[in-house]
């Protein structure tokens, strides 16, 4: 059995960072799977989902090593062709990737103690994104 459901999630872009565990995890239940595996999916090119301690030294931590990686402040390629100086954006989030996959068992989200679910917006500017959350299972 599949189930499928869109959240939206107003972000303020720059690596603003939201927690979806309780979303994802509410969600399971809802569908009442007790096998399985949950997915994690922000559509675009300038945000991300990952997991992660969500405590504010770490998360400040994740945002400075994407900066070391990514900077702002220097000249890309994709801003030249479209102006709209998100070319970091588009790159940070290739680096952590679009979607995430959850086992899922006994109708739980089998994360670790410390470990959540978060959506990540690197964009240049606020957005409302859309989430899909899909279970697949038994």
């Amino acid at each position: 059995m599949i189930h499928t459901k869109e959240i939206f999630i107003d972000t303020k872009g720059f690596c603003d960072v939201h927690d979806l565990t309780a979303a994802v995890a509410s969600f399971v239940r809802e569908t009442g799977l007790q096998h399985g595996q949950a997915l994690v999916h922000v559509p675009g090119s300038t945000a991300a989902v990952t997991t992660i301690e969500f405590e504010p030294g770490v998360l400040e931590d994740l945002c400075q090593a994407l900066e070391r990686l990514a900077p702002q402040n220097i000249p890309y390629a994709h801003d030249r062709a479209w102006g709209d100086g998100n070319g970091f954006s588009h790159v940070r989030a290739a680096f952590l990737k679009p979607s995430l996959v959850i086992p899922v068992a006994e109708g739980r989200l089998l994360l670790g103690t410390w470990q959540q679910v978060v959506l990540l917006d690197f964009d240049n500017r606020s957005r409302r994104r859309r989430v899909i959350l899909q279970v697949m299972g038994d």
